[in-house]
């Protein structure tokens, strides 16, 4: 997944994630913003900016990696996501950064199902899953 305008960046290059999570908030019919704990770009970023600066265009992109979206509520996301950090280890069980300094987020359903809050098949997991274009066009800002 490229996405542009982020710390790991490196001049005007992408950042290529396996997956990355923001927040769309959708204060009002007019103005909606994205929470990106690692853009550049201001915090939070009106949507239409961060669009445009963060995720450009997918006409460029090969049809097989044009990016899609996951979008969960936010009472679902809290109330279900689970994750042991064991994605964050090597083979050999060593981590390859430091986890976090909090404990690890589990629910009384799952230690660890981060795997179907990243998949994009829309049949697993929660919420929908929107191709970029169709995202965009569904929460752009009017203005």
């Amino acid at each position: 997944v490229p996405i542009w305008k982020q710390q790991s960046g490196r001049g005007d290059n992408p950042v290529i994630w396996d997956y990355h999570v923001i927040l769309l908030h959708v204060a009002s019919e007019v103005e909606r913003f994205i929470y990106d704990l690692d853009t550049v770009l201001p915090f939070p970023c009106p949507f239409n900016v961060y669009v445009e600066e963060a995720f450009k265009s997918d006409k460029d992109i090969q049809p097989a990696f044009r990016r899609k979206l996951r979008l969960i509520r936010a009472d679902i996301y809290l109330n279900t996501f689970a994750s042991d950090r064991s994605h964050m280890k090597d083979p050999s069980g060593k981590w390859r950064m430091p986890p976090p300094p909090y404990s690890c987020i589990e629910t009384k359903d799952s230690k660890m199902n981060l795997d179907a809050f990243i998949s994009m098949n829309p049949k697993v997991g929660w919420g929908n899953v929107y191709m970029l274009p169709e995202f965009v066009k569904q929460f752009r800002s009017p203005n």
